[in-house]
């Protein structure tokens, strides 16, 4: 097997293309109080979901406190002083760590003053409100990055200047101390859902998922992966992309997936044939749909429960997002078939594979993500379900000594969840900023408006031009954050256009998360491509063409909601996913060049027909599609050139 990747290169890859893995590496008394923040953090964190949240403004401002004096002593301010100063603290960021708790404090030592304040605030809010705006836009730049930064500044600057702009942009305008006011000592701006979202349901889910790290989960993910997919036609291929679905039900990034999981899926690609480029964007692909991947889906997903409302549950959005993240997976691995069969390329030896049977012998590790399905189908709350998750996965790695967790152990992965939840904190704090600004202007209705105007109130135009809008802004910045602004400005469009609240969301969810891998700048791909050694933009498009279903389905669950088992009997789901799935085959086909033999250039425009055809959920276009599609399985059947041209089926796999 070739060399994988060392766990310094991983972590360089990491800093690269994540900025949330660029945190210092602290000693002595710095090490000792960034540890105690950490641990500290997650203890409250825990404390109000044992025994019940603080008033919101409190609850919420104590996360943003922590997040923020944290973000500062672990986050360098540039990426050069990562290396620089990986081992100690600025005495500017010292001091921005002591304001940043400061300002989360302030509010717990003046709640009753604040709130009986009745909407008026003093000159000291006024200036402590416009810290906490400042520290949170370079706490996001550090720990997220710079593009949600921009968009964040952006509506900052059009809720005070937003008067001047023409058109249906304009509005009256906000006094800087009206616009500070609505950004800290309200629950519309900073303090608002996305970042109630974090200090509650995130922080434990992601807490959860450290805990499932330390019980050795990740690596049984790719044993399993091995000892299920490994046999068969380019088995490699298929062990990323079965493992990578199971590593998104325990990490929020698509890159961080992509350089841990992929540093041990892409030398095996490698080695077994595929090209550089196509075994990165086989794990790119995989790894950016494994925050589609119900039970634990991406953050936004919790954000999701509480943008729609009316009642909705967090298993309502599981449960809906279950088929397409089956058709996302399965249309990759179909494509990654059809390629291995094009090279003729092998599965994995005998001698190459793990024995199956001390594999499944701890099985028993997947226990805590089982027991999370059926803790939230029983109707028991997010937080209990992620609470008493963290106590089977404690329980689990007992069963092994090898996983076992003493106190020493429990200890590290609460400070390591900590830390990980710092960037999703930071990132829903400026999330709250944009959704403050766009509350107050009015701007969601006037940009839902705009856009069908521009569409000319038709749907199909719509979903287009919100498809390019959720993946512009996806671009470099955080699935959560581009969810709230899509879910903010483009969702409203669709529902205007009578659009299922569920159908629109998961539609912006679907494309904010697939930019992770649409160039010019996809972040998963070009981490994949510096696994594997391949040229970035090329893994970039390879990734793109392997999830196509993803550009596809939200169409689908869009025009027929059956596909979310929304207000559907089960014969019309079983019809849909029928249709989809024979409809990802002949598109696969048709993308790859391969079926059972070569695709002619003809063959391949009416596999993509037929593909989208039934795809498309409508009676006249399933017929037609099916017709298309048998007829060219047939053909695929009765004309097998591999058998007659062998010379050229070698032309094929040089």
């Amino acid at each position: 097997m070739t060399e994988q990747l060392s766990e310094k290169d991983q972590q360089e890859l990491l800093e690269k293309y994540d900025p949330e893995a660029g945190t210092r590496k602290l000693k002595g008394l710095t090490g000792v109080i960034a540890f105690v923040g950490l641990l500290a953090f997650s203890l409250f964190q825990l404390y109000t979901a044992i025994f019940g949240v603080f008033p919101a403004q409190i609850q919420r401002s104590v996360h943003l406190g922590f997040a923020l004096g944290l973000i500062f002593l672990l986050f360098p301010a540039t990426k050069g002083l990562r290396k620089t100063g990986k081992f100690k603290v600025a005495w500017y960021d010292a001091i921005l760590a002591v304001l940043g708790a400061g300002v989360g404090a302030y509010w717990v030592a003046n709640y009753e003053t604040i709130v009986g304040g009745i909407g008026l605030i003093t000159e000291t809010d006024f200036y402590v409100g416009l810290l906490a705006v400042l520290l949170v836009l370079e706490a996001t730049r550090r720990a997220v990055g710079l593009p949600i930064t921009i968009i964040a500044g952006l509506f900052l600057l059009y809720g005070l200047y937003g008067s001047y702009l023409p058109g249906f942009l304009s509005h009256n305008g906000l006094t800087m101390e009206r616009l500070v006011q609505t950004m800290y000592f309200t629950t519309e701006g900073i303090l608002g859902t996305p970042l109630a979202v974090s200090s509650t349901f995130i922080f434990l889910f992601i807490l959860f998922g450290s805990f499932l790290v330390r019980t050795g989960v990740g690596q049984y993910f790719n044993d399993l992966a091995v000892a299920i997919a490994g046999r068969s036609t380019g088995g490699p291929a298929k062990v990323a992309i079965f493992s990578s679905a199971l590593q998104g039900t325990i990490s929020g990034s698509s890159v961080a997936n992509v350089v841990t999981s992929g540093s041990f899926t892409i030398p095996m690609m490698k080695k077994l044939g595929y090209k550089k480029e196509f075994a990165g964007a086989v794990e790119a692909s995989a790894s950016t749909g494994g925050q589609l991947m119900p039970p634990i889906m991406g953050a936004a997903a919790f954000l999701m429960v509480e943008f729609i409302g009316g009642g909705i549950t967090y298993w309502d959005i599981a449960k809906a997002a279950m088929i397409p993240a089956v058709l996302y997976f399965t249309g990759i691995w179909i494509m990654t078939h059809f390629e291995a069969k094009r090279l003729g390329l092998r599965g994995l030896t005998k001698e190459e594979m793990p024995n199956r049977k001390e594999v499944f012998k701890k099985i028993y590790l997947l226990l805590p993500i089982v027991s999370v399905v059926f803790l939230l189908m029983s109707g028991i709350t997010v937080m209990h379900a992620a609470l008493y998750s963290i106590v089977l996965a404690i329980l689990v790695g007992l069963f092994n000594r090898e996983t076992r967790m003493g106190l020493k152990g429990i200890v590290l992965a609460l400070a390591e969840g900590a830390r990980m939840a710092l960037s999703v904190a930071a990132a829903t704090a400026a999330a709250g900023i944009i959704v403050g600004v766009v509350t107050k202007t009015g701007l969601g209705l006037k940009l839902a408006n705009g856009l069908l105007d521009l569409a000319g109130g038709a749907l199909l135009p719509s979903l287009f031009l919100t498809m390019i809008a959720a993946l512009v802004l996806g671009m470099g910045s955080p699935t959560t954050a581009n969810y709230v602004i899509t879910s903010t400005i483009a969702a409203p469009a669709l529902i205007l256009l009578n659009v299922p609240d569920l159908s629109a969301h998961l539609f912006v969810f679907y494309f904010g998360i697939v930019a992770d891998i649409t160039p010019p700048v996809a972040l998963a791909a070009f981490a994949a491509a510096g696994v594997a050694g391949g040229e970035p933009i090329r893994t970039g498009i390879n990734s793109a063409k392997l999830a196509i279903a993803a550009f596809i389905i939200p169409y689908v669950f869009v025009l027929s909601p059956e596909l979310l088992m929304i207000d559907a009997h089960w014969y019309e789901i079983l019809w849909v996913v029928f249709t989809a799935l024979s409809g990802m085959i002949a598109i696969g086909a048709g993308m790859i060049g391969f079926w059972m033999r070569k695709v002619f250039w003809f063959e391949r425009i009416l596999a993509a027909a037929s593909g989208l055809l039934l795809i498309y959920p409508e009676g006249y276009s399933d017929m037609i599609g099916l017709g298309i599609f048998l007829l060219l399985f047939v053909l695929q059947l009765m004309w097998k050139r591999d058998k007659s041209h062998p010379e050229e089926m070698q032309a094929l796999k040089a």
